[in-house]
């Protein structure tokens, strides 16, 4: 059978696999491939029906949930869905037997389905294409409704689904420009003369049923929970207020206050209470929950090479805010630059030993900047699954084809490169030097060396390397023996160099580029001066103080002996977090509580920070701890540990 251009595009925007008639695929597949497109901005001809969920199209655990509770939704499923599902087939699929086990539903079709727009071809490749540019669901997208007052679609993004939809169809590429149409139907009629060879005929894809499924707005079959009495746990974590759906837009609030409060009235909750004090090796925290202050061994700092509270630092951030001011409210190309930035990123670029460096007003904005200005809907970015949040909102902006490989598994990585290689756009590795919430290292060798066979690039986020990995404190690629190696090294300034802000530092002609098209640059204002300045003091400080990282390593060996001897499971951490690893969120929260009752602030990480069953306490270490701090620590952590059931008892 032979097909033209307009049916495969349509068949591609469908989920229909080139060479199949449209209506041959079952409607179900269809719904679940543009659920999907709408949870993760993917185009729909790459949702293939053995597309691997996380190797292929790299959907992390909180947006495979997002869509699970949509499709739940959708076709109104009284019960959740299996688990272990890698592939759109198999979730279509497990929704078809759900579907097939209610009395009176239609097998291979759903609740409120929806058919393509009037069967039009090109109306249904408009409506793909703005589904993957909006994140909409397909009956969220009226052809008649108005694109901006009712869709929110502004001209930018309306030249974007034009210009997808006529590479989809073939038609001219400048067609993209001066239309004047309001609505998606009346874009289709505009574009419609624009149809190579058609003479404005287009295929019409044949109309499903329109007789199948239960009404919409079924209910979604969640339980909610069991009322708890006054000492049981509620068994909820901050995964069951993501998807919580309601007519008015703050009930999910409402329900997750409730949670909240209980934490707090459990004394489990102490995300976020004020410092009183410097943060060294100890500080004093204002309890919120007993309106008392006290101080803390201090064990949650990122302040690694205790800069924050160096009198060189101080004095550096004082003068310069004297002398330029509090901020300068404005962005880096108006009237937001001063000759502090310049020369903070002239030193960044010499401690990295690489060409030049451009600075964003955070970390989080770096990730998000770099990755969307140099990585395109057509790319593909390639991602390890332990990576940062900002990494993946960075992937989600961009657009990109998204894959990840498990964590530092380079077998795994080559495998998600050659399964790519034949594409003829760029790839973009991304990893951490050191994971956040495990102190491991990526094996940046391997990926140097993969890139270079698969002709990828390669960005670090040296977020925890900083000042931390290396000899000299610059990171993963000075670790490794790998300086130039990296095409892009990524840090924050909030953590080691004890100031606000993130950088990037690569080629000059990359890092023009990134400081022209990374909108989380162009378009926010910059560190104030002062805080340049206090950078600046930073560096300087790191550079004529190497004792300082000679200090931090002896205090890390020391802590990660005491607490391996006494049984703790601190996975393969080669940095300065330690990660004690508990496994059940209620024996971690409960643990942190026995640490803090016992003088000891740290951090106790679960969802989203880890996924559910990897809650830990994460340590980190600073070169302001004294042995007599680290003895102190290792004790505290073993009689909590016993406390709550964590270690078995003594004796």
């Amino acid at each position: 059978m032979t097909h033209t251009a307009e049916e495969t595009a349509a068949d591609r925007a469908a989920g229909t696999p080139a060479g199949t008639a449209a209506g041959e695929t079952k409607d179900v597949h269809r719904q679940v491939v543009d659920i999907i497109a709408s949870r993760t901005l993917y185009d729909e001809s790459y949702l293939l029906p053995e597309s691997d969920f996380e190797g292929e199209l790299g959907i992390d655990s909180v947006v495979f949930e997002s869509i699970l509770e949509t499709v739940r939704e959708h076709f109104a499923l009284a019960g959740p869905l299996p688990g272990g599902l890698t592939t759109i087939r198999e979730l279509a699929e497990a929704v078809e037997e759900a579907l097939d086990a209610v009395p009176g539903a239609v097998s291979g079709t759903a609740p409120d389905a929806v058919p393509g727009p009037d069967g039009d071809v090109l109306l249904e490749t408009l409506v793909a294409q703005a589904m993957h540019h909006t994140r909409y669901q397909r009956h969220q997208l009226g052809p008649d409704a108005d694109l901006e007052s009712e869709l929110g679609i502004d001209s930018v993004v309306l030249t974007s689904i034009v210009a997808d939809t006529a590479d989809a169809l073939g038609l001219a590429a400048d067609v993209a420009g001066g239309v004047a149409a309001t609505t998606l139907r009346t874009l289709a009629e505009e574009l419609r003369p624009h149809l190579t060879g058609t003479a404005g005929a287009v295929p019409v894809r044949p109309e499903p049923g329109a007789d199948s499924g239960t009404e919409s707005g079924a209910e979604s079959g969640a339980v909610p929970p069991e009322p708890y009495g006054e000492d049981s746990w509620d068994s909820r974590s901050m995964k069951d207020f993501m998807e919580e759906r309601d007519p008015d837009l703050f009930a999910k609030t409402r329900s997750f206050g409730a949670y909240l409060r209980r934490r707090r009235r459990d004394r489990l909750y102490w995300y976020g209470m004020p410092l009183r004090s410097r943060c060294g090796n100890r500080a004093v925290i204002f309890d919120e929950l007993t309106g008392r202050e006290r101080e803390f061994l201090m064990f949650a700092s990122n302040n690694y090479l205790g800069l924050a509270n160096h009198p060189k630092v101080v004095e550096a951030i004082c003068e310069a805010t004297r002398t330029y001011g509090a901020t300068h409210t404005g962005s880096r190309f108006i009237g937001g630059t001063n000759t502090l930035h310049k020369e903070l990123e002239r030193r960044l670029a010499a401690f990295k030993q690489r060409p030049a460096c451009i600075v964003y007003p955070g970390g989080y904005a770096a990730n998000l900047g770099a990755i969307s200005a140099l990585v395109k809907s057509y790319d593909t970015l390639i991602t390890d699954k332990l990576n940062h949040m900002s990494i993946l909102d960075g992937g989600k902006l961009s657009g990109a084809e998204r894959r990840i490989y498990r964590h530092n598994d380079m077998a795994d990585l080559e495998r998600v490169l050659a399964r790519c290689a034949d594409r003829p756009t760029g790839r973009l590795i991304v990893a951490d030097g050191v994971f956040s919430m495990h102190g491991d290292i990526c094996d940046l060798p391997e990926i140097v060396r993969l890139a270079r066979e698969y002709g990828a690039r390669v960005m670090i986020d040296d977020a925890h390397a900083t000042g931390v990995l290396g000899r000299r404190g610059s990171g993963t690629a000075e670790h490794f023996g790998l300086k130039g190696e990296v095409d892009l090294e990524l840090g924050t300034m909030s953590k080691t160099l004890a100031g606000m802000g993130g950088f990037v530092v690569g080629e000059e002609e990359v890092v023009e580029y990134l400081r022209h098209y990374s909108n989380s640059y162009v378009f926010a204002a910059n560190i104030p001066a002062g805080v340049a300045a206090g950078l600046i003091a930073s560096i300087d400080v790191i550079e004529s103080e190497p004792e300082r990282i000679e200090r931090l390593w002896d205090n890390i060996r020391l802590l990660h002996g005491l607490l391996t001897d006494a049984g703790f499971d601190l996975e393969n951490t080669r940095s300065a977090i330690l990660p004690v690893v508990v496994g059940d969120e209620r024996a971690a929260m409960e643990m942190g509580r026995a640490v803090r009752a016992r003088g000891l602030y740290c951090q106790t990480v679960v969802f989203p920070g880890v996924p559910l069953g990897d809650a830990r306490l994460r340590v980190s270490v600073t070169c302001e701890h004294t042995r007599q701090d680290l003895a102190e620590a290792a004790g505290i952590f073993v009689d909590a540990a016993r406390e709550v059931g964590v270690l078995p008892s003594a004796g």
